[in-house]
């Protein structure tokens, strides 16, 4: 397992947007500071409706210190959908899913291949 780490303030700020977003999806790209997942960045051109998120790849800017996405199943069902597995690949390694109502135990980490993960809150 990867030895990963999550800011508890920034997991709070997903559960936040998932909440402030519903019942629409939202998406964001996660970054890494100091080696800890800290901070986000929205994703630039989001669509975002009811039962998907999306933007063009093409507009994520480069940047080394990209962890990966996040984004909300307003459904509450917090699994990769095939669109997810097919996204993951192209924005990191780790991903986190939210799910409503949006808490401690409605989300879950996936690497970019699907595998559930283990993020450690911190």
């Amino acid at each position: 397992m990867p030895d990963v780490k999550i800011r508890r303030e920034l997991l709070d700020t997903l559960f936040a947007l998932g909440k402030s977003q519903h019942p629409n999806e939202f998406l964001a790209i996660l970054k890494f500071k100091n080696g800890v997942i800290e901070e986000l960045e929205l994703a630039p051109g989001t669509i975002s409706g009811r039962s998907s998120a999306s933007f063009d790849t093409f507009m994520m800017p480069l940047d080394t210190n990209t962890a990966g996405s996040a984004h909300s199943h307003p459904s509450g069902a917090v699994r990769p959908s095939e669109a997810d597995l097919r996204f993951f690949p192209k924005t990191g390694k780790y991903h986190i899913i939210v799910g409503a109502p949006y808490n401690d135990d409605t989300w879950k980490a996936f690497m970019a291949n699907g595998e559930q993960i283990s993020i450690e809150v911190v």
